[in-house]
C-alpha cells in the first residue's frame, strides 16, 4: 500500500529568551490604563491592536518577524513579511477566547508572556469542512495525528506559535488561579 499525504495544515512553534517579566508588567501596566476591546475575549483584557507600534514591545517585534521570515521560506513564499497587527492579552480565571479566524491575514499567532499548565491550551481545529461531517467509530485509543479533528497545544512561557491566519482555533478557560498573559499578531505579504 502506498500512503501520501496532501493538503496538510502546518503549525511552526519557536522558544525564544525575552525579559517576559518586565514583558508581563508592561501589559499589566497598559490595561490599567486602557478597558481594551470586546472581541473574541470572555473574561479577559484584549488591548488595541497597536502593540507593536510601541517601543517597549520591539525585542518581540523582532523576534515574531525572524520567525515569521522562516516560515515564509518553508511556506515557499515570495516578498517579506509585514506585522499587520498585534495585541495583549490578559486571561484571569475562566477567561478563554471564543473560535475564531483572523481574516486579510496571512499568518497569525501568539506568544505566551505569563501561562501555567492550568491556564487555557490553545485549541486548534481541522479545516477540512468535509472531515466534521461524519465521526466514524474509531479503535480504542488515540489515533494518529493525520486523524485528529482538533489538538491542544500546551501555553508555554517563551514560546510562539504560528499558524495559516484561516485555521480556526480557540483558547480553553483559564482554570488556574493565576493569570494567563500572551501576545496575538497577524502577518501579511509585503506589498498586499
Amino acid at each position: 500500500m502506498i500512503r501520501e499525504e496532501f493538503f496538510p495544515t502546518s503549525v511552526f512553534g519557536k522558544d525564544i529568551k525575552l525579559d517576559n517579566d518586565k514583558l508581563a508588567q508592561d501589559i499589566i501596566n497598559w490595561s490599567n490604563q486602557d478597558k481594551g476591546l470586546q472581541k473574541t475575549n470572555y473574561k479577559g483584557w484584549h488591548s488595541q491592536t497597536d502593540m507593536h507600534t510601541k517601543a517597549e514591545y520591539r525585542p518581540l517585534v523582532d523576534e515574531l518577524i525572524t520567525m515569521c521570515k522562516e516560515v515564509f521560506k518553508e511556506e515557499w513564499l515570495d516578498r517579506e513579511p509585514m506585522l499587520g497587527n498585534m495585541w495583549a492579552n490578559i486571561n484571569p480565571k475562566e477567561g478563554m477566547n471564543q473560535p475564531h479566524i483572523h481574516p486579510n491575514s496571512l499568518f497569525s499567532g501568539v506568544y505566551y508572556v505569563k501561562s501555567n499548565p492550568q491556564a487555557g491550551r490553545l485549541k486548534i481545529y481541522d479545516p477540512r469542512p468535509g472531515a466534521q461531517i461524519i465521526m466514524p467509530v474509531r479503535k480504542k485509543g488515540q489515533p494518529p495525528k493525520h486523524l485528529w479533528r482538533d489538538a491542544n497545544l500546551d501555553p508555554f512561557p517563551g514560546r510562539i506559535i504560528m499558524f495559516p491566519a484561516w485555521l480556526w482555533h480557540a483558547v480553553e478557560p483559564n482554570e488556574s488561579n493565576d493569570i494567563r498573559i500572551s501576545v496575538s499578531f497577524n502577518f501579511i505579504q509585503h506589498g498586499f
